[in-house]
């Protein structure tokens, strides 16, 4: 790692923090020749294989702004996306490992939002899945419908 100072190469770590939810280490480094302190991140990549073969970087921006679109105009904050956001990146990350299809990443958006904001959830898996027909929301609305009974509290006994 070169010193930001002196261009020196050597440099010894002093300490070491895992940051961003476990994603990143935040190390602080000492210059062995000039004694300048400085920090260095480390991050481990998630990389992210589109429909056309081509691959990136994962971002949660990009997971942000799809979802924004679907939170339109309901009672979402920009700290409930980014919750969000960080929660599928961790999903996938513990899912996939490093590299994961555009389309799981679609998968893992559905659950969070789906606790998040109902109506988001059905706009968002409306595109998502390629509804094509008020049949096709009522399903979906049906298959909300009975996980709200599976989850109900059970009355009696």
């Amino acid at each position: 790692m070169l010193c930001p100072s002196c261009r020196c190469e050597d440099s010894r770590v002093v300490d070491s923090r895992v940051v961003e939810g476990g994603i990143a280490i935040r190390r602080r480094r000492e210059c062995l020749q000039c004694l300048t302190r400085f920090t260095t991140m480390e991050r481990s990549v998630l990389l992210v294989t589109k429909r056309n073969g081509v691959t990136e970087e994962f971002s949660r921006e990009k997971v942000i702004k799809g979802v924004k679109q679907a939170c339109q105009g309901r009672d979402v904050s920009d700290d409930d996306l980014k919750l969000l956001a960080h929660e599928v990146e961790q999903s996938v990350r513990a899912d996939y490992g490093s590299q994961v299809n555009a389309h799981d990443i679609g998968l893992a958006i559905l659950p969070p939002l789906r606790r998040l904001d109902e109506v988001a959830y059905l706009r968002f898996a409306s595109v998502y899945k390629s509804f094509s027909s008020s049949e096709d929301f009522e399903a979906e609305i049906a298959l909300l419908r009975r996980q709200h009974q599976g989850n109900a509290p059970s009355s009696g006994s």
